[in-house]
């Protein structure tokens, strides 16, 4: 396949679609912390946590992994300085030992981390330092992505200064729906095999886990209990009982999707339970999951990593289209499937990781796939009703504008009452 997005459309799967462990927002705050340790030479006497109100909302309420159920910034950070590997990046806490949980304890209940709502930045920003021995110190700052520093700072000498990058450096403005669909049908699977198959064993692997244990509220074991098994119910099931799982401390690691794990689960999950169903290939699935990740990738470049809306309505969406794809469904109704979509939950609001995360992707993803049922059936909403513009295209960017910029004072607002302001 020779077509001028085929490279780019690989790029882009490579570089979103990696492992994560745990939630990205206190991982991103530990891989700052253990980065600055190891800057500063060793373990700092204390440390100053600056973030924007966006990390703040998505890690107050989220169990930071491997912290033996703890919460919080200053959690997250200390953990990070005591057991964290940098190098490791997204998966800086995954080797943090019952010793490092005990001190991280310790140093928490004596005030050892002090964290602070940082003003007038973007919605992903991090800055740590970490103050030692003789008025020493460490800065690392994060911006535009989880894990892209973009300064470091020793002592008074800049160590390390880049760009900021307010979304991914792949270029995703290549971005449609009929490329999309192109690429899926044709492209030679060789160079995403294995991050498709990571998708889905590591993905399956934690919603596996919120099946059988205790985690959160249980919506997916809830939703499976009194809803019956069909189909449509174990695809919103599977995928809220990953959620169950990561937003309450699991460290089981999951493949992410624009930044988020929950995304990531749910834009996979319901594609893997419909394809178990109808006995389709791996390589069926493989073509959908292709489908259902840039399709939920392209939704989201136009708002951005974090905001007031709630990923996990393009995540779905995604989902449903990957659906709609094994079911061998036209461009049309993939197309009519987004609308349908985006016209019923384009409004969903993001207020913090956290165990609810599970419930709307529940919410999402049976809206998603009730979305493609009705397109199978030549029903759906229609220009001018809402976001619906004739152009799928149209009205994917007009999806983008109200979650980036229409939400703005919503996020401000969620953010105060989350603050106690």
């Amino acid at each position: 396949m020779d077509t001028p997005f085929y490279q780019a459309y690989i790029d882009i799967l490579k570089r979103e679609l990696v492992p994560a462990l745990g939630c990205t927002e206190p991982i991103a705050i530990a891989y700052a912390a253990a980065t600055a340790r190891a800057v500063l030479g060793d373990l700092p006497c204390k440390l100053l946590v600056e973030c924007s109100g966006n990390i703040i909302k998505n890690v107050k309420g989220v169990t930071v992994p491997n912290s033996g159920g703890l919460k919080g910034i200053n959690v997250a950070a200390t953990l990070g300085v005591v057991g964290g590997n940098p190098e490791e990046k997204l998966n800086t806490l995954q080797n943090v030992t019952p010793a490092d949980i005990e001190k991280t304890k310790r140093l928490v209940s004596e005030g050892y981390c002090e964290c602070a709502l940082k003003a007038e930045v973007e919605n992903l920003y991090i800055l740590v330092t970490a103050f030692g021995k003789n008025e020493t110190y460490a800065k690392v700052e994060i911006r535009g992505e989880h894990t892209h520093i973009t300064r470091v700072e020793k002592n008074g000498q800049i160590l390390l200064k880049t760009e900021v990058k307010e979304q991914s450096s792949t270029d995703m403005s290549c971005l449609n729906v009929r490329d999309i669909l192109d690429f899926a049908e044709h492209t030679d699977l060789t160079a995403v095999k294995d991050i498709l198959e990571n998708q889905i064993q590591l993905n399956s692997a934690i919603s596996d886990e919120g099946m059988r244990h205790h985690y959160g509220a249980d919506v997916g074991k809830t939703i499976l209990r009194n809803y019956g098994a069909d189909i449509k119910t174990r695809a919103r099931a599977r995928a809220a009982a990953g959620s169950d799982a990561r937003m309450s401390g699991c460290a089981m690691p999951v493949v992410i999707n624009s930044g988020s794990g929950n995304q990531g689960i749910a834009v996979s999950m319901p594609v893997i339970e419909y394809a178990k169903e109808y006995g389709m290939t791996r390589e069926k699935l493989y073509r959908a999951l292709l489908v259902a990740n840039l399709i939920s990738l392209h939704q989201k470049r136009y708002i951005g990593s974090l905001s007031a809306y709630c990923g996990a309505t393009s995540a779905a969406c995604g989902a449903a289209c990957g659906i709609a794809f094994l079911m061998d469904a036209t461009y049309e109704e993939i197309c009519q499937t987004i609308v349908n979509t985006i016209c019923n939950i384009g409004g969903m609001v993001c207020d913090g990781a956290k165990p609810s995360c599970a419930a709307k992707i529940a919410s999402a993803v049976d809206a998603g796939i009730n979305a493609y049922l009705m397109a199978k059936d030549g029903l759906g909403f229609s220009e001018g009703e809402g976001l619906a513009e004739g152009d799928i295209e149209k009205t994917i960017q007009n999806l983008g504008r109200v979650g980036k910029e229409g939400m703005k004072e919503t996020d401000e607002e969620i953010l105060k009452i989350m603050l106690g302001h």
